[in-house]
């Protein structure tokens, strides 16, 4: 883990992918998903007080006439101001529009955090850095199916696309 960057509420947006009921069940790693969701609503708060915008990502099955149980956002964790982006790939932005709303807004920063780390996350986050965006991931704000495969994410593959730091040391600051 790295210094976090001191973040412009007015060009950064947290990202959270997949916190959904049925996904926040699965067994995690290296922590339960629960513990995810708890520390992706404390960055959020923080997130939306500092004036940030906060996306929330979820999946639907492109092939399926009704999803599954579980589908929809975990319960309360939208609020108003949030951009709710739904995907029909590993990724966030194909097919979505996310990119033309970060850009609309300013956005130049995008703060990750989400299931699973090395599916949902690591496939947004690559898109991001070929879109020019500077990322950050909240390592205690992801888990995976496999504690290596959150590893192999965190340790390998995210410090080239970005700084990887924990919930506890971003740090949201104007200009």
């Amino acid at each position: 883990m790295t210094a976090a960057p001191a973040l412009d509420p007015r060009r950064t947006a947290l990202v959270l992918v997949d916190l959904m009921d049925r996904v926040v069940a699965l067994p995690l790693e290296p922590r339960k998903g629960t513990d995810v969701l708890t520390t992706a609503e404390e960055l959020a708060t923080a997130f939306r007080a500092a004036g940030a915008l906060v996306v929330l990502i979820r999946v639907e099955r492109p092939t399926v006439a009704e999803q599954p149980p579980g589908s929809g956002l975990v319960a309360g964790l939208r609020r108003d101001g949030d951009v709710e982006v739904v995907k029909r790939t590993i990724g966030g932005f194909q097919g979505t529009g996310l990119d033309e709303r970060l850009r609309e807004r300013g956005v130049r920063t995008l703060v990750f955090g989400g299931i699973a780390t090395n599916l949902g996350v690591e496939s947004t986050a690559r898109a991001a850095a070929d879109l020019g965006y500077d990322l950050v991931f909240v390592e205690d704000a992801m888990a995976a199916l496999t504690a290596p495969e959150h590893e192999a994410s965190v340790r390998l593959d995210f410090p080239r696309l970005g700084t990887v730091v924990k919930a506890r040391d971003l740090r949201l600051t104007r200009g």
